[in-house]
Parts: structure tokens; C-alpha cells; sequence
């Protein structure tokens, strides 16, 4: 009895890897969220809490417009911080020693600095001396830019993982540089960046809750306008942290999907 258990429960060891019995991914999965809600069942039920969903549930469509500005500005700011990322990563690398120098000060500047204070010193300083008066496009660029530094970062390790040898081979072969990042480069730095990729776009994610100080009417704002007309702390905030769960989690899912995909041998 305790062998068919332990086969259930206990994955086992092959090489590099592991083998997962028949159900033990779906029985797991099941005990952890079961014990996860019973903590969290256990937790709310001595709260001393008069629960008033009613209230909150009037500013419905508050809620769905604040969710869906945030999914837009997430987008766009995932796109050009993944841009930006790449272009500051390619900079640090560059022969051309100003452009080098000038990525490493725009890393060290935005990694140094707090997202709060960017914010205010891109929106009321940088953005007004430029005549721009859009809040969102200000958002999104600050954004970018914050988890730009962050992924340059990212994007150089990877790169910078790659062995030696391996880019002296490709040399030996007669592949370009070009070449070279395609087919050698590439394929490594991708499994490799995947998963502090992900966690950097959810957390990005999460920080534009930030530009509620700019007055961005995302969903953080639209959550804290509803808490005060309503005073229901809790029913206010629970739909932020389901919403903010619901476009976190498909990124993680995606990560994963892509660094079984990109699983090459090294």
C-alpha cells in the first residue's frame, strides 16, 4: 500500500530530470489548492467582517473598465520594454564606447531609482518640457522603460551564457554574425531568460497600479474610487487581486509552454 502512494505522490528522478506519475500532477494540484483554501476558509471565518457585496457590486462596470485599461497599457508596455530591453542589451555590447556607456547609465539610473519617483519626474518634468500631455502614453513609456533596464539586464546574461567555445565553433564554420545569434545564440538564451522574463512582465504588470498617481483611471484607481464610495474595504479590494491574478497567470503559462518548447540540449 505505501509503495502504490509513494508512486502517486513522489515524482522520480531520470538523468537530468524527473518523471511524473500517471495522476500526480492532478492529485497534487487538487491538495494544494484544497489546502490552500482551507487556510485562507480558516483565516476569513474569524474575521469579525460585515460582508456587503451588494455595494460593490453596483460599480460593476468600474471595475471592468479599470481591468481592461490595465490589460491595454500591460500590452503595450510588455511590447516596449521587451523592445527597449533588447536594444539597451545590444548597447552594453556595442564596439561603439559612448553607446555602450550611455545603456549602462540608463540601467544603472532606472535599477537605482524608485518607479514611484520616475513616474512623477517623466509625467510633471520630462513630459510637460516636451509639451506632452497625454497621462497614458507617459505611463506606458515610463513603464517601459522601468522593466526595459531590468530585461536589458536579462538579456545580456543570457547572452553572456553562451560559452565561448561555442561561438568560436560558429566562427569555425563560416556563420556570420548574424549567423550566429539565429542559430547558436538564440535558441540558448531563450530557455535560459524565459522564467526571470516571465516574473519581470508580472511584475510589470503590477506596477502600473502606480500610475493611479498620475490619475491613470486604471484598476487600482477604479478599485480605490469604489472603496470610497462605498467603504467596503474588502469587496473592493478582492476583485483587484482576482483581476490582477487573471493576467499574471496566462503569462506564467506561457513561459512554461515556451521553455519546454525551446529545451534544447547545450
Amino acid at each position: 500500500m505505501s509503495s502504490r502512494w509513494s508512486a502517486l505522490f513522489f515524482a522520480r528522478r531520470k538523468g537530468n530530470g524527473e518523471v511524473l506519475p500517471r495522476y500526480g500532477r492532478a492529485v497534487g494540484s487538487v491538495l494544494a489548492i484544497l489546502l490552500l483554501a482551507a487556510v485562507f476558509s480558516f483565516a476569513f471565518s474569524r474575521l469579525l467582517y460585515g460582508w456587503d457585496w451588494s455595494a460593490v457590486y453596483r460599480y460593476r462596470q468600474k471595475f471592468i473598465t479599470g481591468w481592461l485599461v490595465t490589460l491595454a497599457i500591460s500590452a503595450a508596455s510588455l511590447v516596449a520594454s521587451l523592445v527597449t530591453g533588447l536594444c539597451a542589451a545590444l548597447a552594453q555590447r556595442s564596439l561603439f564606447l559612448p553607446l555602450r556607456y550611455l545603456g549602462k547609465l540608463y540601467i544603472e539610473l532606472i535599477r537605482g531609482t524608485p518607479l514611484l519617483v520616475q513616474i512623477l519626474v517623466f509625467f510633471y518634468v520630462v513630459a510637460d518640457a516636451f509639451g506632452v500631455s497625454n497621462r497614458y502614453a507617459v505611463g506606458i513609456l515610463t513603464l517601459a522603460l522601468f522593466a526595459g533596464a531590468y530585461i536589458s539586464e536579462i538579456i545580456r546574461a543570457g547572452i553572456e551564457s553562451v560559452g565561448e567555445s561555442q561561438l568560436e565553433s560558429a566562427r569555425a564554420i563560416g556563420l556570420t554574425r548574424r549567423q550566429t545569434y539565429r542559430y547558436v545564440i538564440l535558441p540558448q538564451v531563450m530557455r535560459r531568460i524565459l522564467p526571470p522574463l516571465a516574473g519581470q512582465f508580472a511584475s510589470l504588470i503590477k506596477d502600473s497600479s502606480l500610475l493611479s498617481i498620475i490619475a491613470v483611471n486604471e484598476f487600482t484607481l477604479n478599485a480605490q474610487e469604489v472603496n470610497s464610495f462605498t467603504y467596503s474595504t474588502m469587496e473592493s479590494y478582492l476583485p483587484l487581486a482576482v483581476g490582477y491574478l487573471a493576467l499574471t497567470l496566462p503569462i506564467s503559462m506561457l513561459s512554461r509552454y515556451l521553455e519546454g518548447k525551446y529545451r534544447y540540449e547545450s
